[in-house]
């Protein structure tokens, strides 16, 4: 069972603690008052140095202080560290510092009047048998991804048409097996064919991405379901599936070969939270994201 699904953990965070999840890429970099906020408590942990990365699981109150700290994915020991600190916390008349200071370069929102369309994705079968608990936990995981799609490709969408833009977008920074860890994304001479088309509002096609060193590929099917009402994309179901090979830096452990791998997209409601975090491609490069095909 994994960290966050743990039912301990799970009543612990709900009932005793304010969750806060974000991307220490963007905190230790931003200069502004999220940022600051950050610095000051992880400068307290063992991952105080900001040209690195600081991951890991904090524990702090509302001025700053750190009560705990661990980057281990173990259930024992998040529960552990999670119990420390609430046993070192003491209640206090405090006023949480307000955000008013926000740094452009890290704090970019969704395009406007465009849309943001959920991206699941999962390695369907091939891995070699196991009973190590962490490697059976990696083989059998979903991977979550948002894919921002903008004014001009959901107009495009509602008149029945698949922007070139959206379609390379989807290819290079979604087709990918994240399920592991942080995936590499494909370069635009990966891309060896991407034929999709939108008709009668529905997306079918035909891809084959794959390096130049032929180490790393995806090849296979699109098909999905637009439908529109008063101008506006109310729904967006694709599934791309196929045969993937290789792997990343940070996604080792695939299976050895071709292995079937697929990827789930639905247009999102707005309702989870998740919902509101930034694509993995459009890290530190927002116009890079949206102006894929360039």
């Amino acid at each position: 069972m994994s960290t966050f699904a743990n039912p301990e953990i799970i009543e612990l965070l709900k009932s005793r603690f304010i969750t806060v999840a974000i991307d220490q890429a963007y905190h230790r970099r931003q200069q502004d008052d999220e940022g600051d906020f950050y610095r000051q408590l992880a400068s307290q942990s063992p991952r105080n140095n900001f040209n690195g990365t600081t991951q890991g699981l904090y524990v702090g109150t509302a001025d700053g202080k750190l009560l705990g700290f661990t980057n281990h994915r173990s259930p024992d020991r998040v529960k552990q560290t999670l119990t420390q600190a609430l046993n070192k916390f003491k209640p206090a008349n405090f006023t949480p510092p307000e955000a008013k200071r926000f740094d452009p370069r890290w704090t970019f929102q969704p395009p406007k009047d465009g849309l943001i369309v959920r991206v699941t994705a999962k390695v369907l079968g091939g891995y070699e048998p196991t009973d190590d608990i962490w490697r059976k936990a990696f083989q059998e995981s979903l991977s979550r991804d948002n894919l921002w799609v903008t004014a001009d490709e959901h107009k495009a969408l509602v008149a029945g048409q698949l922007s070139k833009s959206l379609a390379n977008r989807f290819a290079r920074f979604h087709l990918v097996d994240n399920t592991r860890g942080e995936p590499p994304m494909w370069e635009q001479a990966d891309v060896k064919s991407l034929k999709l088309t939108l008709a009668d509002g529905r997306i079918s096609g035909k891809f084959h991405l794959e390096t130049a060193d032929g180490k790393r590929g995806f090849q296979g099917d699109v098909l999905g379901l637009v439908e529109t009402e008063n101008n506006q994309v109310t729904r967006f179901d694709v599934v791309a599936r196929g045969e993937y090979w290789g792997e990343g830096t940070f996604t080792g452990g695939a299976p050895k070969g071709k292995f079937p791998f697929a990827v789930a997209m639905t247009l999102s409601d707005g309702k989870d939270e998740a919902d509101k975090v930034r694509p993995q491609a459009s890290r530190g490069w927002i116009d890079g994201y949206l102006r894929s095909e360039r």
